[in-house]
């Protein structure tokens, strides 16, 4: 349920909600908007039947939740969350853009990489330190050394990180070098990793299930949003169909419907939904026409030689002319790309 306070409430007011949600063993969700606050009571609300919180000083109203998914949706907040990490905004009017290579390899490709991304509009740098990978014989990543890379390739330029955490027991050591944790599509339902990065407040990038619905990729998110992390973001990248012309099927109206019904920004990883470099910049553009709040692309120096993702990664010069289309599409919308 939402229980809505008055405009005029006190914070005495809000707490003795709280304390009240509390002690019928619920959890309670304090947001606080531009017009309004609110509790959202998340548990068993048979245990609130009869409990009299409209009678409770500074209430306005008392009403249920609809959607399965409680904390991130609308009925909650209706005004957009905008998710601030470092030099990496995404939500509002700002359309974030993360890019960098598929796993660090090197000192010298991700600082060039980390570079080279940031002077062509680039608001964050990503990089795979820990690489889950569907062979056990493909390269797994450099693990804490990549770590220790990628913040050198922030010092060296002030971007935000966006590294992938694999493990619950992972968590502390990647949130201590990331500005952003990204649960990626095999983890999506990996309840135990969403329950730990909720318990951080380093903010999350959770990407969709290749065989996910989106009202499942939202109570992903909500196991985050319930463990008192606010700063997510829903990733959209690509789900597996009968085709083959791409890696994965970029389903691009995942983003209005998203919109619609949360509050939470929407990011759209154009190299992993198509798997082709000479796709990304058509259905990047076309992820910002559609309204995404962000953008994820692979980026290597050398994309023939990369240790992993080559076919979908873009050059600097590529990724260049992607950035000039993409930034004339967010300006008609009246937006900033970067």
């Amino acid at each position: 349920m939402i229980i809505v306070m008055q405009a005029d409430a006190s914070q005495a007011d809000i707490d003795r909600v709280v304390q009240r949600v509390e002690g019928l063993r619920l959890r309670p969700h304090v947001i606080v908007g531009t017009e309004r606050t609110v509790v959202a009571v998340v548990g068993d609300e048979r245990d609130a039947a009869g409990s009299g919180f409209e009678t409770l000083p500074g209430v306005a109203s008392v009403m249920p939740i609809l959607a399965p998914y409680k904390v991130a949706s609308r009925e909650v907040q209706s005004e957009p969350t905008v998710v601030r990490a470092g030099s990496l905004v995404v939500g509002g009017t700002s359309i974030g853009v993360i890019a960098g290579p598929c796993s660090v390899e090197s000192l010298e490709q991700i600082v060039e990489t980390a570079r080279q991304v940031k002077a062509l509009g680039a608001t964050a740098l990503r990089g795979g330190a820990f690489k889950p990978r569907t062979s056990p014989y493909s390269f797994q990543g450099m693990k804490e050394q990549g770590l220790e890379l990628l913040a050198e390739a922030r010092r060296e330029t002030g971007l935000a990180i966006v590294t992938e955490v694999v493990s619950p027991e992972d968590v502390p050591l990647v949130a201590r070098y990331a500005d952003v944790l990204q649960v990626g599509a095999r983890n999506m339902q990996n309840y135990r990793l969403l329950e730990a990065v909720g318990r951080t407040q380093v903010a999350v990038l959770l990407k969709r299930g290749p065989a996910a619905t989106v009202e499942e990729l939202l109570l992903a998110a909500e196991y985050i949003l319930d463990g008192g992390n606010r700063q997510v973001m829903l990733c959209e990248r690509g789900i597996r169909t009968f085709e083959t012309h791409t890696r994965f099927t970029l389903p691009l109206a995942t983003v209005p419907w998203l919109h619609a019904r949360t509050h939470l920004p929407v990011v759209v990883d154009p190299s992993h939904g198509t798997g082709h470099a000479n796709l990304v910049p058509a259905m990047a553009a076309a992820s910002i026409a559609a309204g995404a709040d962000g953008l994820i692309v692979e980026v290597h120096p050398d994309p023939k030689c990369a240790s992993s993702d080559g076919a979908q990664s873009l050059d600097f010069p590529a990724f260049g002319r992607m950035m000039d289309l993409c930034r004339r599409v967010a300006e008609a919308l009246g937006r900033t790309l970067g």
